[in-house]
This record gives C-alpha cells, sequence and structure tokens, in this order.
C-alpha cells in the first residue's frame, strides 16, 4: 500500500459496500482484544458479516452489571439504531448458545461514533488529516502517548506504519513520528470540527442517496435506541421464552 497523504484523503472515491467488495468485510483488525472479549469478537465476528457488519471493538464492563458491548459497522463505518437491533438479535441467541461469559450480562450493541476506534489499515486511511489519539505498547521516541494529526499509512497488514505530525510535542520532540501498527495498542480519532463537518457532509449526502433506506442526514450517533428499554440483565442458563436483549449505546 503506497503512502496517503492529506491531499489524497481529500479526493477518495465513497466506501464500498459489501456487495460492490465481500473481501472487505474480512478485512482483518489489527488492534483486537484479549481473553474474553477476544472470544466474543471471534463468535461474533462471521455473525455480523452475514448481515454486511464489521465488528469494531468489544469491551466488558463490571462497573455496575456486566455489560457486553459489542461495536459494529457497516463498510461505510456507519450503524443504525435498526442495524444494531439487527445485530442484536442475529448474535444474541448465537451467544446465547456459545456462553462466553460464565455470568449473567446485558447485550449492548453499539456504533463507532464520531470519534471513532482505529482498528484496520482502511480505518488509519480514512482518517488520514484528522486528529488521533494513540498508545503504543512500548516506547517510541521516549512515549507512549501520542495526539496528532494522521499523515498517512505506508506499507501493509502488521508491518504498516503510521504517520503522525504531532500536536503534543515539546520544543526538543519531534513532531513527524512513525509508529508500527503492531505496537499500538488503542487508537481513536479526536472529535474535533473538521471531523463533525465531515460527518455532516456524509450524511448530507445519505439523505440524498434514495438507495439508502437508513439515511436521515443526522450525525451519526449511539442511541439511545428505540429499544434501549429493553437492556434487561440476561440471566444464566436462558430458559425457553427469555426474552433476548438489545441495544444502542449512549
Amino acid at each position: 500500500m503506497a503512502i496517503q497523504n492529506g491531499e489524497d484523503s481529500q479526493s477518495q472515491t465513497a466506501p464500498e459496500t459489501a456487495a460492490e467488495n465481500p473481501a472487505l468485510l474480512s478485512e482483518p483488525r489489527l488492534i483486537q482484544e484479549t481473553g474474553v472479549a477476544a472470544r466474543v469478537a471471534a463468535i461474533a465476528a462471521p455473525v455480523l458479516a452475514d448481515l454486511g457488519y464489521r465488528v469494531v471493538r468489544v469491551k466488558i464492563s463490571t462497573a455496575q452489571d456486566v455489560t457486553l458491548q459489542i461495536m459494529a459497522e457497516k463498510l461505510d463505518g456507519t450503524m443504525s439504531v435498526d442495524d444494531c437491533e439487527k445485530a442484536s438479535v442475529a448474535l444474541s441467541p448465537v451467544l446465547d448458545l456459545e456462553e462466553p461469559l460464565s455470568q449473567a450480562y446485558r447485550l449492548e450493541m453499539s456504533s463507532p461514533g464520531i470519534d471513532r476506534p482505529l482498528v484496520r489499515i482502511s480505518d488509519f486511511v480514512r482518517a488520514v488529516g484528522h486528529e488521533a489519539r494513540m498508545e503504543t505498547g512500548s516506547l517510541h521516541f521516549g512515549r507512549k502517548r501520542f495526539r496528532g494529526w494522521i499523515e498517512g499509512v505506508e506499507g501493509e497488514g502488521r508491518n504498516a506504519l503510521i504517520k503522525l505530525r504531532r500536536i503534543d510535542a515539546k520544543a526538543d520532540e519531534e513532531a513527524d513520528v512513525t509508529l508500527p501498527i503492531n505496537d499500538i495498542e488503542d487508537a481513536r480519532l479526536v472529535l474535533t470540527e473538521a471531523l463533525i463537518r465531515e460527518a455532516l457532509r456524509a450524511g448530507k449526502a445519505s439523505l440524498s442517496d434514495p438507495d439508502d433506506e437508513a439515511g436521515d442526514g443526522e450525525l451519526p450517533k449511539r442511541g439511545p435506541g428505540r429499544f434501549a428499554a429493553r437492556n434487561q440483565l440476561k440471566p444464566k442458563p436462558i430458559r425457553p421464552n427469555t426474552k433476548k436483549p438489545g441495544g444502542t449505546r449512549h
């Protein structure tokens, strides 16, 4: 993959759909979970792919009740409330059968949102020209945390390098850095005016597309979903007539 810079990003064509390029659904996530969350992701990925969605992130929260949050998207980066409900209905019986969690939990489907996590090469390519925060597993240029504008992506797969123009660099530090994607443990976009404007333009384009049933011209958002009120704690084991949970994230 050639380096893609900020000028290239301004002339990018519209993202391909699953129908146009089914292989994109299987593009690997280079930033992944570990442990039980990784097992959930492995279970959810093929189910979501059959519906035209991709796993973005799986997170298990135990702050109060146990919540299993699965963030997913279509190839264009969107995930409507209806999409979340469709995914939840499909995933619930599979998770009941596989039982990746031993305790009772609440299933929560979510869209990536505007300030989304970056987990695939295509995410970083699409984010060229935008501000992001990244954290690496080991020291690079004397630090692990970086904030700046993504200037390009060089290479492919786990050997890819992310070119970043730092905005948190001190006077005696390098502003332009290159980070290996195989050592990035967390990366996400920063909510800026430029990012919001781009989301608005995408929303308007979706609104003008008669083939896009989910396009409503609004900013991508996370809930409250129309079915969020049904997010009740799921008992284990599941009784035959137990209603499956679903929801979108605030």
